[in-house]
């Protein structure tokens, strides 16, 4: 049987009327089966969820964010850069390079020895300072564990661990530079970096990472976060006005605590998956 040759139309006998829908072929930008005229979608959903309409976690971030491409950069501003100072001030202090010109004609200039000075100074003794982030660490768990968070001991261990592992990271460095103190301070060596200020910022910036996951208005997070900084700098400029350390040793020290605070905080933050279930009350 031969097939009946289909018919060709010719110029003149175009169709003018609207293109007819192929069975079986969906378009790319068809309305939903609602009527909601989202493309690619069957029902009445948004294409996209707002943000602002997504729930938080307990460390402030909207939702599940994708990975972004300025990350790389935020880490070397967090980690690397802080890293790099610090091995750059103390290979100066090993090998009594130009920069200790400067950290000595700047320790002159600031040291006057008072009470005050030594008051701010003391808050960066262990007695003062651990205490306070041992406060922080019960009250974290106490809560996180009121609301029902798995591994509710995971963030306060965290904390204390980093609180250990400072000594562990300065005493060695002392004993590798073994720099003299300031003419204010008893003939010593071992100044470098200063001891006190790594205390300070590990345990009141470690409270205050605990701490802020738990503070719900904006006001009080900046209060506390600004409480924080007062008391690092206080510390560190009582240490330095005391004479009890060069402002390098301080300096020092305030990179190697932002490495150890910047990977504390990317551990609460990212290493804690779990978020507290909230109970009707609490």
């Amino acid at each position: 049987m031969r097939d009946t040759p289909r018919p060709r139309e010719t110029a003149g006998e175009l169709r003018s009327g609207p293109p007819q829908l192929r069975s079986g072929r969906a378009l790319a930008h068809t309305n939903g089966a609602s009527g909601s005229g989202s493309p690619h979608r069957s029902d009445s959903r948004p294409p996209q969820t707002p943000r602002g309409a997504r729930r938080s976690d307990p460390f402030g971030r909207l939702g599940t964010t994708p990975p972004v491409p300025g990350r790389p950069t935020s880490l070397f501003f967090l980690l690397g850069l802080p890293a790099l100072l610090f091995a750059l001030i103390t290979w100066q202090v090993v090998a009594d390079g130009p920069l200790l010109r400067v950290d000595e004609g700047l320790s002159r200039a600031l040291i006057h020895p008072d009470r005050a000075s030594e008051l701010l100074a003391d808050l960066g003794n262990v007695q003062v300072a651990v205490p306070v982030l041992a406060a922080a660490l019960v009250y974290a768990a106490w809560r996180a564990r009121r609301v029902g968070t798995d591994r509710w001991w995971l963030a306060p261990l965290a904390a204390a661990l980093l609180m250990v592992l400072v000594p562990a990271l300065v005493v060695p460095v002392k004993e590798l530079t073994d720099r003299p103190g300031t003419p204010a301070v008893p003939p010593a060596t071992g100044y470098y970096p200063s001891g006190h200020t790594a205390t300070a910022a590990v345990a009141y910036g470690g409270a205050t990472l605990l701490l802020l996951p738990w503070l719900r208005s904006t006001a009080a997070r900046r209060l506390l976060l600004a409480l924080c900084a007062a008391l690092v700098l206080g510390v560190s400029f009582g240490l330095v006005r005391r004479g009890y350390h060069w402002p390098l040793d301080v300096v020092a020290s305030w990179c190697l605590c932002a490495v150890l605070l910047s990977s504390l905080w990317l551990f609460l933050g990212r290493g804690t998956p779990d978020r507290p279930r909230t109970r009707p009350g609490t």
